[in-house]
This record gives structure tokens, C-alpha cells and sequence, in this order.
């Protein structure tokens, strides 16, 4: 028997159609099912998610659906090591494309994915000078030097080297 499937309507009116257990990987796609019941023929609107991010947060959720939970000791280690494999190619996109995959995986509540985009969001600035960082997103500083100087010297502990 065929795995029970369902549509999804992005922001831009694409419709996507996904088996059930892969859109339940999402908190909010989950609720709305059980809230709105399941026909299966009327898609269910993501107002928040583009079409062509909805497809990267389908593909993330198709590759992982079988995925076990980790336990405290693993998710630990996760925090620390390096994104390999088929997650590194994943989040191989643009700035803007990266941010719409954090606020997808946010609003769609989407953990995994929520933590594998910030991820790549801190290795992108990890070592990174604050000049840096704003150069990287294109940020503006708006600390007057004395500001910027006072900021240093209050947090001049976070530089020391032990």
C-alpha cells in the first residue's frame, strides 16, 4: 500500500505534494493535521514559506524523516563537530536563501533543521573579528568610536587568552 500523502500550498501558490510521515516532521505541519483534519485533496497553506524553500525544507525532511532522536551526550558532540556529508551540501546557498531556510524551519518548527542552519550561520562567523562579521552580512555600524571603545574595554574578558 502507497504511503498516505498530503498537499502543501507555499507562499508563492506551488503546490507540493509529500508523504504524510515526511510533512509531520514538522511541529506545525503536524498540529494543523490534527487540527484540520486530512482531506486529502485540499493543500494545506504555508503563508510563510516560498516554493522554492518549501522544496529544500521537503528535501531536508525526506532525507532525515527516519532519523533516530540523540540522546543529551550526542547532541553535544553534534553541537561541536564539523557539518559533513549530504547536511554541508544543504546548506551550500546563498545568505538570503540560508535565512529563508532558518525562518522556514522556525516557523514550520522543524528542529533539526532549525539547529543545522544556525550552525552554519556560527561556523560562518566563527573566528571572525566583529569588522568581519559586519562585512560578511553586510551589517552597519552604528557605535560611535568612543561607543565602540567603551564596548571593548567592558568586554575585554571575552578577549584574554587563558
Amino acid at each position: 500500500m502507497a504511503a498516505k500523502s498530503i498537499k502543501l500550498r507555499s507562499s508563492d501558490d506551488r503546490i507540493f505534494e509529500v508523504e504524510e510521515g515526511v510533512a509531520k516532521m514538522s511541529v506545525t505541519i503536524k498540529n494543523m493535521l490534527e487540527d484540520l483534519g486530512d482531506d486529502p485533496d485540499t493543500p494545506i497553506p504555508i503563508p510563510n514559506v516560498s516554493g522554492t524553500i518549501l522544496s529544500k525544507v521537503i528535501d531536508y525532511c525526506k532525507a532525515h524523516k527516519d532519523d533516530l532522536p540523540l540522546s543529551e551526550e550526542q547532541q553535544q558532540a553534534e553541537r561541536f563537530a564539523d557539518i559533513t556529508g549530504p547536511d554541508a551540501e544543504f546548506v551550500k546557498v546563498d545568505q538570503a536563501a540560508l535565512f529563508e531556510m532558518i525562518l522556514a524551519a522556525n516557523f514550520l518548527d522543524i528542529k533539526p533543521m532549525l539547529d543545522l542552519t544556525c550552525k552554519s550561520v556560527a561556523c560562518m562567523i566563527k573566528g571572525k573579528t566583529p569588522e568581519e562579521i559586519r562585512q560578511l552580512f553586510n551589517i552597519k555600524n552604528d557605535f560611535t568610536p568612543q561607543e565602540e571603545e567603551q564596548v571593548r574595554r567592558e568586554n575585554q574578558w571575552c578577549e584574554e587568552k587563558s
